[in-house]
């Protein structure tokens, strides 16, 4: 009760005033009362996912409303990697398109609420489909080894597939990010190279974190060659072989039906959908 007053902004009284005046309302009681305690009756536990669906719908409609607000931000929510390693990277683009948008990026694997969360679109990573939203598959995470160009030197310099029993293998943990996903024992089985123990080596649970182990010369990472493009193009990352292992995963751009009536995220939508198409990787 007091929680509740503080939460209102008014007396512990005026709460049970309120209360007593909904039991008298129904006649009979929402509350067994002691003088230590205080729990719901069978019938006001019956009311209660009433009361907060209702609070919900009312929170919900009140979000939407500020949603109306020109100058609120656009919300979207994104897979950790490709934001880091794609989106942040070309929002520069959006933003000279768009000066009138102002985008807040939360980089999150979450499964987000739009409505309770505020959130007005999300990019992720998964199979699809998403009953219920709008989804729509943005590009295909096709994986490929990539490393440091200092592992070409050394001792055991990586020349070939069977080169790779002298290096570490980065491995990212797919199944919990998103189910199962090409890994080091596919792609070695598919480049003909048996190796003793296709497991060992660190384990990384998200692309970025192998990708910048990689970066570091701290061995070979499987990640998404639509991802790194820019770190191959840059010289940070090399592609030591050509085999891609093909993948069912998709990067989805997916949002209620709904919020594409906003022009905010319809401006966002036609961006991305055209700048992943744009791109040579993709």
């Amino acid at each position: 009760m007091s929680a509740a007053a503080d939460e209102l902004a008014v007396t512990p009284a005026a709460i049970s005033h309120q209360i007593k005046t909904l039991e008298a309302h129904f006649r009979f009681p929402l509350f067994h009362r002691t003088v230590r305690s205080i729990r719901l009756t069978d019938r006001g536990a019956a009311l209660l996912p009433y009361l907060t669906e209702g609070l919900d719908l009312w929170r919900q409609g009140c979000r939407a409303l500020e949603s109306l607000d020109e100058d609120a931000p656009l919300v979207i929510s994104s897979a950790p990697v490709f934001a880091g390693k794609w989106l942040v990277r070309r929002l520069s683009e959006f933003n000279t398109l768009h000066p009138e948008i102002s985008v807040r990026l939360d980089g999150s694997l979450s499964i987000v609420s739009f409505a309770g969360d505020g959130v007005d679109a999300a990019i992720r990573f998964g199979t699809g489909p998403y009953p219920g939203l709008h989804a729509e598959a943005l590009v295909s995470e096709d994986v490929i080894p990539v490393c440091s160009p200092a592992l070409l030197q050394g001792d055991h310099p990586l020349l070939t597939p069977h080169d790779l029993a002298h290096h570490t293998l980065i491995h990212v943990d797919w199944f919990a990010a998103a189910g199962t996903q090409p890994d080091w024992a596919m792609w070695l089985k598919t480049a003909g190279v048996n190796v003793a123990n296709s497991n060992r080596g660190p384990v990384m649970t998200s692309d970025s974190l192998a990708v910048e182990a990689a970066i570091n010369a701290g061995g070979v990472a499987l990640v998404s060659e639509f991802l790194v493009r820019q770190d191959l193009d840059s010289g940070r990352l090399i592609k030591p072989f050509d085999l891609v292992l093909p993948s069912d995963h998709w990067y989805w751009f997916v949002c209620p039906a709904d919020h594409l009536e906003r022009p905010g995220v319809r401006a966002f939508r036609d961006w991305l959908v055209a700048a992943v198409h744009d791109d040579p990787a993709a």
